[in-house]
């Protein structure tokens, strides 16, 4: 009983000395500043009363884009890559490994048969 006491005391010892120690009161702190308050005024004025100063981007539309390709090669491409045989095997699927294609690419194969088939019928 009278070890918990002790451990009581102690601790609202420790908290009265803790709760004892407070700031300085420095006064109020005085503003350093390079600009006069008219500037400042003039500075704001200015601001608000720019144009399209809360617009959030996107909100007038689409934004257009640089083309780089023609669009028929780029859905080309991608219906060649869709059509790859090999796109989901990486060299990391097996250790010391190294991917080499074993299948014809369906696209290939195509154009293969086309202008084989062409040249027989010229």
């Amino acid at each position: 009983m009278k070890t918990s006491h002790i451990f009581a005391a102690a601790a609202l010892t420790l908290l009265a000395a803790t709760g004892a120690q407070a700031e300085a009161y420095q006064g109020v702190t005085q503003v350093v500043s390079s600009k006069s308050r008219d500037e400042v005024n003039a500075e704001a004025q200015r601001t608000a009363a720019a144009p399209n100063q809360n617009v959030v981007r996107g909100s007038r539309g689409a934004e257009t884009v640089a083309v780089s390709k023609d669009r028929s090669i780029v859905e080309a491409e991608a219906i060649r890559t869709a059509y790859a045989p090999d796109q989901n095997v990486t060299s990391g699927s097996r250790v010391n490994s190294k991917v080499i294609s074993t299948m014809v690419n369906p696209m290939d194969a195509r154009v293969q048969a086309q202008q084989g088939s062409g040249a027989v019928a010229k």
